[in-house]
């Protein structure tokens, strides 16, 4: 029943949003909903930890740990993201930003849409993390662009409907191509299943025989499967849409799009590799993984360099890090798969956290540019800006933050495992993000005093960077061992351990 709360919980959250009538109700509706799913993405953790997998309706539904660490992931950010979308929304209205109707129908009908689209955004990743059939899993991903797209336009500028129309456009067409590696998938494996279509793309079954899959169709479905679902993660040359899209969704939602939709997209990717290393070999998969994954790293680089907005800055360094995580996922073996899983689970708080510190800054100074930021966000900020570099240096892989470790993990398989130019590429790569991003950020915090005066304490929004920075923190020391066996659960799931 876990796994259907999961879906029914964001259902009713975002129909109880659309019919209320207040602004505090849709918030209240939507902290609850969101704190309900949280406990139950717990639940169903520790319940796959006890047992193994769980599933239901004749295995319609399935979660193993790999399942169950997107859950956990997707939910937590969902819930923080809640929260913070009080105080972040409170102050959009109150400065004209959501429009200025004096009667105030026209902000409460773009509330109403936020709150509403925003349950349904995550139902509809939660749907994918469940779903064992294939062709449903594609429907869920589908479902989460064409919701996702509204939010993009959620401010209803010039900009805002480009980069939706940009984003929807190439999405449908990578998730297009994502449809026909489905399609040949089930070709490969049909006979196994006899007649039944959905039984022809259950995942688990054709894990299990995976080695009878037609060896030719699973070599053209992965290739097809990874422009899909890769154009999803940005990987590059797909990952166009992405600096768009992240700076003219609202804050709240871009961090949900570079964090749990990042993950959701990987997680189909994955599930794909699976199938394929068991049926044809993981080097096939593995080295064109390794392609996109250090195409997308090395792409990055110089536009992160010479960046002059912070959100679009933060957009690149996801670019950045899917590529991080698909080349973990070609190095594949013990080390990598499980430096795959740590840095999903530690990327997922360090760009929510930087995402929310971008909206704060944004908020205060009224620009997304480096150069209009009169003075600096330590002295005008003092929590946004102490909190915002030290996420940014736990983002860039500085000691002792956990993303050290997890790149230190990735490294180290590509040594172990022979491929040196991965190796070196990675930490090249890796050196350029690190000089772009710091110089950046880092003149911006800590740029010359300017003449602004000191910003008000915002609670709503700054318990929530108080709560994941206290997290950020605490995992860089200390990961709690429910988890820690979560993670490596989720990584013998993807390495076939």
């Amino acid at each position: 029943m876990l796994l259907l709360a999961l879906l029914l919980i964001p259902v009713a959250t975002a129909v109880a949003s659309f019919f209320v009538r207040r602004r505090k109700e849709m918030e209240t509706v939507n902290l609850a909903g969101f704190g309900l799913l949280t406990v139950i993405a717990i639940s169903l953790a520790a319940q796959v930890l006890a047992r193994g997998t769980v599933s239901l309706a004749n295995g319609f539904f399935y979660a193993d740990a790999l399942s169950a660490l997107v859950i956990l992931l997707t939910a937590l950010v969902a819930l923080v993201c809640a929260t913070y979308s009080i105080g972040y929304l409170r102050d959009d209205q109150q400065s004209g930003e959501l429009g200025d109707d004096p009667s105030g129908k026209e902000q409460l009908a773009q509330l109403r849409m936020y709150y509403t689209l925003t349950p349904l955004f995550v139902f509809s990743m939660m749907f994918m993390a469940v779903a064992n059939n294939l062709g449903v899993m594609w429907a869920a991903i589908e479902a989460t662009t064409l919701i996702s797209v509204f939010l993009v336009t959620f401010y209803g500028k010039v900009t805002s409907l480009e980069a939706a129309w940009k984003y929807a456009i190439i999405g449908g067409v990578g998730l297009s191509m994502a449809l026909f590696g489905t399609l040949v998938t089930y070709y490969a494996g049909h006979r196994l299943a006899g007649s039944d279509a959905l039984a022809g793309l259950n995942w688990s079954v054709l894990a299990q025989h995976a080695e009878l899959l037609d060896k030719t169709s699973m070599r053209l479905a992965f290739v097809l499967i990874l422009m899909g679902y890769g154009t999803k993660a940005g990987l590059a040359p797909m990952h166009t849409w992405k600096p768009d899209a992240y700076s003219e969704a609202p804050v709240p939602s871009a961090a949900i799009l570079s964090t749990a939709m990042l993950n959701c997209a990987l997680y189909g990717l994955i599930r794909f590799y699976i199938l394929t290393s068991r049926s044809l070999g993981s080097e096939y998969p593995g080295r064109l993984l390794l392609l996109f994954g250090l195409l997308s790293m090395g792409i990055s680089v110089p536009f992160i360099l010479v960046q002059k907005n912070y959100r679009r800055l933060l957009a690149y360094h996801t670019i950045d890090h899917s590529g991080i995580m698909v080349t973990a996922l070609g190095l594949g073996g013990a080390l990598g798969t499980l430096g795959l899983m740590l840095h999903m689970t530690f990327h997922t708080i360090a760009k929510s956290l930087l995402f929310l510190c971008a909206g704060n800054v944004r908020q205060h100074f009224k620009t997304d540019l480096f150069s209009e930021i009169k003075g600096s966000v330590i002295r005008v900020m003092p929590l946004t800006g102490v909190v915002f570099l030290m996420a940014m240096l736990a983002i860039i892989g500085m000691p002792p933050f956990s993303l050290f470790q997890s790149e230190f993990l990735i490294v180290r398989a590509a040594f172990d495992g022979g491929h040196l130019l991965t190796g070196l590429l990675f930490v090249l790569f890796g050196t350029g993000v690190f000089a772009g991003a710091l110089l950046h950020v880092g003149g911006m915090i800590l740029g010359p005093k300017g003449d602004m005066p000191v910003a008000p304490r915002r609670p709503w929004r700054d318990g929530s960077l108080l709560a994941l920075a206290v997290a950020l923190v605490v995992i860089g020391f200390w990961v709690p061992a429910p988890l820690l066996e979560l993670i490596r659960g989720a990584a013998r799931v993807v390495s076939g351990q």
